[in-house]
């Protein structure tokens, strides 16, 4: 017993080297310093940090900075810099580019024109040693951004610009460092010049032309290979850091682009991202926040007045800087005062590109200690003052959000929407389940429910043990993006009557079948057992073919019919396009006449849609495959179709899912069937009547007309 302590107090002394006991003390750090200071409210961002103080070479010296530490803190930091890149909402960044430039430039100048100054005549500085600590002021870390991330307003118009705008200042700062590194060195002569710029075209041309086709060869060989996956994009991510390394800008900027050039093929609802984040908010990027803690000196305040001078005029001029910035762009795009609070959170907070400044110039000898002091102290109080500027802005922003739709949040098809995908082939599910989740809407409190349907025979009871048990697997695939999955197996005398039945059973909003196989060569696409579920259902249904991963398309081209707008489930298919659009981060390019057209645009601008819509116009129905030019092997077809007797349904309609898969077999393809009747229609009133016989009347006038007019032309030309 005596020997067990003697070993205990050896291993707990001060600083620990026992690797799994510095392990387990971060990992209970992790655990319980945001549960703590949470019922101060405070942000648990902010308690990380304070740990590090604590526990950090300058505080109990419990740990020292080993070569363990620094590089989990690598990885977290790198990871920031990931997710910020991955997490961007580029076609709302592109739309914004202008903003996001303009607001990098306030972002640089603003601290840089301050700073400058500052250092130089209040602080008596010399010209280099005055320039690289004013472009210190200029940069910022995202620090804040995991409670952006995790209060889900990152797809915000102030997220999106302040992540374009830290990508230009801290970039131009680095470049500044390499240049300003260079100048004290005398090395600053047009070979430099030439190294420099001829390093940053190679490194983009491998990360935005080499990198995405190695991904996509890689997502689409091993599609079946998911933990892969997340080892693929974490090798992605370190390579780029380093590359950017040896082009001679800091690794972060690299980690940043290669969530750029990975933002495409990494849908934010997708399981792997589910991974990536969890992971890094789990464990990495709590990591860095302990090391900057650790970096802290709070002894240097007992220095002299010195240091608390330099340390305190370092952090006014650093945090004016960013609120002038911030307060700029608020006055030129008429933000909020809640957009422009979020905008000086993220941008406030100085850490990752402020430490490798100011470490390379103490170490060059062209910054001294007081700087180095300075800056560690101005490290915590922004961080400090971003995460509670960031938490209070974000907070107020979903308030305000919340108000703005306060309308589609009332509506209880929006809170209670229900997926049904029916599978025939569960060969094919994967793909159809990953559809499902990118479409659902997230804050509806009812899962994805998957049905299975067999038939009423003497194997009945053994089959549906046998489609419960396959279906289980898909549990666990939708587990990976924490979405509900709920499994129904049925018995029935058909697949068509059970599909309608489970649908009314279960009240579904959304009915998602597998792409039909045809059992002969004359057979219709559309076969009886759908044309079944069309006729006994009022569902919007959607029939589902996936050629690809839905990861490598690059378009969404959908093509609508005369008067699709005026069908009940016209805002729920438009709705759920969207969302599949922004997911991937892909346009959609729609094809209707100029009514329609306008119909959907005023959707888009009701429901502040933000994903990137073009519209061509388009009425030529009888010659449809006239599209065909236009549409690519990696587009995302769709047709948007009608039931007999609907207000947008033409017989032509019919024989397009036939030509659909004939022309473009390369293709992913979808086709719509919007919801018919409203659903507080009661279907059993009218039950007895019919329009089919006239619809068959009126169609079969429409082809003679049809006939007589091709034989018609043909004399004329004859």
């Amino acid at each position: 017993m005596t020997e067990f302590f003697n070993q205990l107090l050896h291993e707990i002394e001060r600083p620990l080297t026992n690797p799994v006991l510095i392990f387990s003390l971060i990992l209970f750090i992790i655990l319980l310093s945001p549960i703590l200071l949470r019922r101060l409210n405070i942000p648990g961002i902010i308690g990380l940090i304070i740990a590090g103080v604590i526990i950090g070479p300058h505080g109990l010296y419990i740990l020292e900075k080993n070569s363990a530490i620094n590089l989990f803190s690598t990885i977290g930091l790198l990871y920031i810099m990931f997710i910020a890149g991955l997490e961007l909402d580029l076609n709302e960044f592109k739309s914004h580019r202008n903003k996001s430039l303009v607001f990098g430039f306030f972002t640089f100048i603003i601290p840089l024109a301050i700073g400058f100054p500052v250092c130089h005549y209040l602080l008596h500085y010399d010209f280099n040693a005055s320039f690289l600590t004013a472009s210190m002021f200029a940069t910022h870390t995202l620090v804040a951004y995991p409670i952006v991330s995790k209060l889900g307003v990152s797809k915000n118009q102030a997220v999106a610009i302040t992540v374009g705008g830290t990508i230009l200042t801290d970039t131009a700062v680095l470049i500044m460092l390499a240049v300003i590194m260079g100048n004290s060195q005398g090395n600053l002569n047009q070979e430099f010049w030439i190294r420099l710029g001829a390093s940053l075209i190679i490194f983009s041309a491998i990360m935005f032309i080499v990198i995405p086709r190695i991904a996509k060869w890689f997502f689409r060989k091993l599609e079946s290979e998911k933990h892969s996956h997340y080892i693929f994009v974490l090798s992605v991510v370190f390579f780029a850091a380093f590359l950017a390394e040896v082009a001679g800008v800091e690794p972060i900027i690299g980690a940043f682009v290669a969530g750029l050039a990975l933002n495409k093929l990494i849908p934010h609802s997708s399981a792997l991202m589910n991974r990536i984040e969890f992971i890094g908010n789990s464990l990495f990027i709590p990591f860095f926040l302990i090391s900057v803690g650790m970096l802290v000196d709070v002894s240097v305040i007992m220095n002299g007045p010195t240091a608390l001078i330099i340390a305190g005029t370092l952090t006014i001029v650093a945090i004016t800087g960013k609120w002038l910035a911030a307060f700029l762009t608020q006055v030129i795009f008429k933000y909020s005062s809640s957009q422009r609070q979020l905008i000086f959170g993220l941008s406030s907070a100085h850490a990752a590109a402020t430490l490798a400044v100011i470490l390379v110039g103490f170490k060059a000898g062209i910054l001294d200690e007081n700087i180095l002091n300075g800056t560690i102290i101005l490290i915590l109080i922004t961080c400090v003052i971003a995460s509670f500027a960031t938490e209070r802005a974000a907070k107020k922003i979903i308030v305000e959000t919340e108000d703005d739709s306060s309308e589609i949040l009332n509506n209880s098809s929006a809170s209670n929407e229900h997926i049904l995908l029916a599978v025939a082939n569960v060969n094919k599910m994967e793909k159809l389940l990953d559809f499902a989740i990118l479409i659902k809407d997230k804050k509806s409190v009812n899962p994805v429910s998957v049905l299975s349907v067999v038939s009423d025979n003497s194997e009945a009871e053994k089959n549906i043990i046998k489609a419960k048990n396959k279906l289980e697997d898909f549990v666990k695939q939708a587990s990976g993006t924490e979405t509900k999955v709920n499994v129904i197996t049925t018995i029935d005398h058909n697949a068509s009557s059970g599909i309608t039945r489970c649908s009314r059973e279960i009240m579904a909003d959304i009915i998602v079948l597998g792409w039909p196989q045809r059992t002969g060569f004359l057979d219709k696409l559309i076969g009886e057992k759908i044309e079944s579920i069309l006729n006994n259902t009022d569902k919007t249904t959607l029939i589902c073919f996936l050629e690809k991963p839905l990861e490598l398309h690059k378009r969404i081209v959908v093509a609508i019919p005369p008067l699709a707008e005026h069908e009940n489930g016209f805002g729920l298919w438009l709705t759920k396009l969207a969302k599949l659009a922004q997911e991937l981060s892909i346009p959609i390019h729609g094809y209707c006449n100029e009514v329609t057209e306008k119909s959907i645009r005023r959707y888009f601008n009701k429901e502040k849609i933000s994903a990137s819509l073009h519209i061509s116009l388009f009425s030529d129905w009888d010659d449809f495959l006239v599209l065909a030019r236009n549409i690519h092997a990696d587009d995302f077809v769709v047709l948007v179709s009608a039931r007999r007797g609907a207000t947008s349904y033409m017989s032509i309609l019919d024989g397009l899912p036939l030509k659909i898969e004939k022309h473009f077999s390369v293709n992913s393809r979808l086709i719509i069937y919007p919801q018919q009747y409203d659903g507080n229609t009661n279907l059993e009133n009218y039950s007895e009547v019919s329009a089919e016989t006239l619809n068959r009347g009126i169609e079969v006038v429409q082809k003679i007309g049809k006939e007589i007019g091709s034989m018609l032309k043909k004399k004329n030309q004859e």
